[in-house]
C-alpha cells in the first residue's frame, strides 16, 4: 500500500450467495461496480461457486477452448466473453468464486498491490485448510509448489477496472471436479497442472461441495479485508434491493 494514502478502514461488505448463474452474478457486479463509482454504497465482496461455465477474457484466444461446441452444448456448459483480463477459465461446483467491488483510491492501494492482494487471501485460505500455497513470479494466481518443476494451480484471478472500481476477482477450487478443466487450456497455457485444497489433501474421487467452498469462503473474506486495511461487515440482505432505492432516490432527484 502507499503510505501516502493510508488504506481506510471503511466497511468492505461480504455476502456468502452460494450457487449462482454466471449472467446473473456479472449483472450485479456491473450494478455494483456503477453504484460505487458514485458513491452510493460501500466496498462489496461477493462470495459465491458457479454452475459449470467457461469464460473469456477480453483479449483471451478461442482456441484455448479445446472441447467441440457440441460436447459443451451437450453438457449446458455455456462460454462467456467478458471484460476481465487474462485467458479461458474453467468455473464450477466446488469452486469459491470472489467478485470484490473496491474503490482502490479510497484504500490506498494501486492495482499491482491489489493482485497480490488477493493471491496472498487465496494463500491464507489454501493454509487455512492445511495446504501450502503462494505466489509464483510472472504468473498471476495462487500455485502450490510454485518455485518447483511440478507447480499447480489452485487459484486463478483476473480483474477488470473501471472508474477507479474493481470488479471480476478471483476463482480458487476447493472440492472443484478436476476433470472438467480438461476442456481448456487453462489460463491459456497447454499443459498446465490445475489442482484443488481437496486434491492436495489427497481427497480425490470425491463430490464437489457447496458447503466445502463456503467454509473457505469465511476463511477469504477476512483475509482479504485485513491485505486491503478494510473492516469486514457480513450481511445476508440482497444487494439488488439497496440498488433499485438508490436507482430510485436518484430518479427522484434526492440528495
Amino acid at each position: 500500500m502507499d503510505a501516502r494514502h493510508p488504506a481506510s478502514a471503511a466497511p468492505l461488505v461480504a455476502r456468502w450467495f452460494g450457487r449462482v448463474a454466471y449472467r446473473d452474478a456479472w449483472d450485479l457486479q456491473k450494478a455494483l461496480a456503477v453504484a460505487r463509482a458514485a458513491d452510493a454504497v460501500p466496498d462489496q465482496l461477493l462470495l459465491l461457486e458457479h454452475p459449470p461455465v467457461l469464460t473469456l477474457g477480453r483479449q483471451a484466444d478461442d482456441a484455448h477452448v479445446l472441447a467441440p461446441a457440441a460436447v459443451l452444448a451437450a453438457r449446458g456448459i455455456e462460454v462467456i466473453r467478458v471484460e476481465r483480463g487474462g485467458e479461458v477459465t474453467y468455473h464450477g461446483p466446488g469452486q469459491l468464486v470472489a467478485y470484490p467491488i473496491v474503490r482502490l483510491s479510497d484504500r490506498g492501494v494501486y492495482l499491482r498491490e491489489y493482485v497480490r492482494a488477493l493471491e496472498t487471501a487465496m494463500a491464507d485460505a489454501c493454509a487455512a485448510e492445511g495446504v501450502s500455497a503462494g505466489r509464483r513470479d510472472g504468473h498471476p494466481g495462487c500455485w502450490v509448489g510454485a518455485e518447483g518443476p511440478l507447480a499447480r494451480k489452485v487459484g486463478a484471478l483476473g480483474v477488470r477496472v473501471e472508474r477507479g472500481v474493481t470488479y471480476h476477482g478471483i476463482a480458487l477450487n476447493v472440492t472443484t471436479n478436476l476433470v472438467d478443466f480438461d476442456l481448456i487450456d487453462p489460463c491459456g497455457t497447454p499443459g498446465l497442472r490445475s489442482t484443488s485444497i481437496a486434491a492436495e489433501l489427497g481427497c480425490r474421487g470425491g463430490s464437489p461441495s457447496t458447503e466445502s467452498v463456503e467454509i473457505v469462503a469465511k476463511v477469504f473474506a477476512p483475509a482479504l479485508a485485513e491485505r486491503l486495511g478494510a473492516t469486514l461487515a457480513w450481511a445476508d440482505d440482497d444487494p439488488r434491493v439497496a440498488l433499485a432505492v438508490t436507482a430510485g432516490e436518484a430518479a427522484r432527484g434526492a440528495p
